[in-house]
């Protein structure tokens, strides 16, 4: 599975980000260690960043909350899955708006995404941003992975100065960071007091000046018609780069056997094929995750399934196979296994985003459902290939 976008309080979901591991706690003996550290900044070179701020410690980069048209497109690619790898911002400490020692500091992923959607959330405020190195991942994941985590967190902390830069002890963390985090680990050996931000970003506001209380809607996770959409690209994109060689040669093995030519066969039965690969795509990765909530079933591989299994009888109503004859019966029946399996298999893909499964759930249902769609796309595979020999 690809890699989410997702981020506390970052608006959107993610996916895989329910394979969480529980809290890896660094070992306590090394933490009292980690206050001496060189105090290091975030390069100022970064196109987000407009100016600096003076500091105890030194000029820290200055960022502003309003978005660039380059942040704007950076998102657009990395939805599309372009760069998405590298949609990184410098770990460290950054000054949003003009902060004093009294600012709040909120901590978030050095996922550019993640980040954006911190800033974005809080024009007219000053605060201090602290960004971890999550290595790229948004921060949902980032704590199961363990990459935002208590042992990251204390690090930033020191080599950022900001215990000398604010002479208050306490971080705003995004509530999904939790798995990753010892928050009284951090509270013994450091002096910050951890709390924990709503979920959205775009709660930040009422909850700073509800006096950093989240009411309980602030504290649930969401998968609305617009999350859903929002990891559709992504998922488009992954799926195509394996289908375009799958299609091709299903187009180029259409044109074995059969009354005509080869090209005759291929433009009629190879063709086809490519078409059935790709409303199986659109069926799993596209219909599935829109119409999620009005789906049969609990597990994603029936929710998919489910498309699929409308998408190959809607395409073998259009095409009106000639099922008198077996050929006509096994291409039928190949496409009828092949497109619910691959369309069952794409849908699996959002189990980690959505409040509709749990870990247990999906472990479970890779169990189940996996073989199943060996099997059905295997068979399907089979029945085709046989299909197109005694045409």
């Amino acid at each position: 599975m690809n890699q989410p976008d997702c981020n506390v309080g970052d608006g959107v979901s993610s996916k895989n980000c329910m394979t969480r591991v529980p809290i890896v706690l660094p070992v306590i003996s090394q933490l009292p260690q980690m206050r001496e550290a060189q105090v290091s900044f975030s390069s100022f070179k970064q196109p987000f960043v407009v100016g600096s701020i003076e500091t105890p410690v030194g000029a820290m980069p200055r960022v502003a909350s309003v978005l660039t048209a380059q942040d704007k497109w950076g998102t657009v690619k990395a939805r599309w899955g372009v760069g998405r790898m590298d949609y990184t911002v410098e770990p460290g400490l950054y000054a949003l708006g003009n902060p004093d020692n009294e600012s709040q500091v909120l901590v978030t992923a050095n996922y550019k995404m993640s980040f954006d959607r911190l800033r974005e959330a809080l024009p007219g405020r000053d605060a201090w941003l602290l960004i971890l190195d999550t290595k790229g991942i948004n921060v949902w994941c980032a704590a199961g992975k363990g990459t935002f985590g208590t042992e990251e967190l204390v690090r930033r902390i020191r080599v950022s100065g900001l215990d000398r830069v604010v002479t208050h002890r306490e971080l705003i963390l995004p509530q999904l960071s939790g798995p990753g985090v010892a928050a009284h680990l951090v509270k013994k050996f450091f002096g910050f007091k951890v709390k924990y931000g709503p979920i959205r970003a775009s709660d930040l506001p009422d909850y700073l000046e509800a006096g950093l209380t989240a009411t309980p809607k602030m504290r649930v996770k969401t998968f609305t018609l617009r999350e859903r959409i929002a990891l559709v690209p992504i998922e488009l994109v992954a799926a195509f780069k394996a289908a375009i060689l799958l299609m091709l040669l299903f187009f180029l093995l259409g044109g074995l056997g059969g009354p005509e030519g080869y090209w005759a066969n291929a433009m009629n039965y190879g063709l086809f094929a490519a078409v059935a690969i790709l409303m199986a795509i659109i069926s799993g990765a596209v219909v599935t995750p829109i119409l999620l909530p009005l789906l049969p079933g609990r597990a994603f591989s029936l929710k998919g399934c489910t498309t699929g299994v409308v998408a190959a009888f809607v395409l073998l109503i259009m095409r009106n196979p000639d099922l008198t004859f077996w050929p006509g019966r096994l291409d039928a029946l190949s496409w009828l296994l092949l497109i619910p399996a691959l369309a069952a298999y794409l849908a699996m893909n959002f189990t980690g985003a959505s409040t509709y499964t749990s870990l247990s759930g999906v472990k479970k249902e890779m169990r189940i459902a996996m073989p199943l769609e060996i099997g059905a796309g295997v068979a399907g595979v089979g029945f085709w290939l046989v299909s197109r020999f005694i045409a």
